[in-house]
């Protein structure tokens, strides 16, 4: 398979692109792979993401030419762009989760239930029932140890080796927990943050406030020291800007302003260990990225 940076050429502007793509697209990798997300239906998502910013991107076509642009601009085939653009944005694709198949097909049918209707305990290997049987059920295409290992993976399923049995963890397919209020924010707060990078990347740099500060050469001592004074910013950031906001709400409504615009202001941080200490030599460095203002004194890059 050709790296994709190939087809970038000698063009820097192109190439770094993909790297930051790269960067990008990697934890999104992470989660959907964590939480058992097909690739198939990953790259249904960002099929339509492409249509759907090739038509923001030309608002002025009519729909006879739409279907010829939006392929020209993405690359996608026309056919598929036809199917895409009469697809509703708020249904999920619709993609084949062998362990969500094997979990369901565990639940629901006869022959896996208890007579309280619970799962049963399976035997790994063996006749019906066991879960050898309930994987090949499902599809012959893929072993049943691999398919318990996903499960397992999941936090759905616990594999007994001295009885050589499986149980099931949970009584519904939420990996590790309920996480549908999380993911919620997830969304919401991830696809805020990425559209003010991309608007200020795209524009002038300067139309949402986007900064970040960088450190290395910490110790896990002063990293839990950081989380704490992190977190009394983030309290003092949000006991200034709630009654700062509301007053604002309430001024916009009493002057009879349109009140069409919305806001969202975050925080977060984020440390990993870099699997090395530097040298006793070596300079403390931290930097600001996205800056508005000049450079101070400090070291900044």
């Amino acid at each position: 398979m050709s790296d994709p940076s190939d087809d970038a050429g000698d063009q820097p502007e192109q190439r770094a692109l993909l790297r930051a793509l790269a960067q990008v697209l990697e934890p999104f990798a992470t989660l959907s792979v964590g939480r058992g997300l097909p690739y198939a239906v990953a790259q249904e998502l960002l099929k339509r993401a492409f249509v759907q910013a090739a038509l923001a991107a030309r608002g002025d076509l009519g729909s006879e030419r739409a279907v010829s642009r939006v392929s020209t601009t993405t690359g996608i085939h026309r056919r598929e762009v036809s199917r895409l653009l009469q697809v509703r944005l708020e249904e999920a694709p619709a993609g084949r989760s062998l362990a969500t198949e094997v979990f369901a097909h565990w639940t629901t049918a006869r022959e896996y239930r208890d007579r309280r209707g619970r799962p049963r305990t399976l035997a790994r290997q063996g006749p019906a029932p066991s879960f050898e049987s309930l994987a090949q059920s499902v599809t012959r295409d893929v072993h049943p140890r691999s398919l318990l290992d996903e499960l397992v993976r999941l936090g759905l399923a616990r594999h007994d080796a001295e009885r050589d049995t499986v149980e099931l963890q949970h009584d519904a397919f939420v990996p590790r927990g309920d996480t549908s209020r999380m993911l919620a924010f997830f969304g919401d707060n991830v696809s805020d943050h990425a559209r003010a990078a991309v608007d200020n990347v795209m524009a002038d740099g300067r139309r949402h406030f986007e900064q970040a500060v960088f450190a290395d050469g910490l110790s896990a001592r002063s990293i839990e020291q950081a989380r704490r004074a992190i977190t009394a910013q983030w309290k003092a950031l949000i006991k200034a800007m709630v009654p700062a906001l509301e007053r604002m709400i309430e001024d916009d409504r009493a002057q009879g302003r349109p009140r069409d615009q919305r806001l969202r202001i975050g925080l977060y941080s984020y440390n990993e260990s870099t699997g090395r200490a530097p040298a006793a030599a070596d300079a403390p460095r931290t930097r600001r990225t996205l800056r508005a203002k000049p450079p101070s004194r400090k070291r900044h890059a």
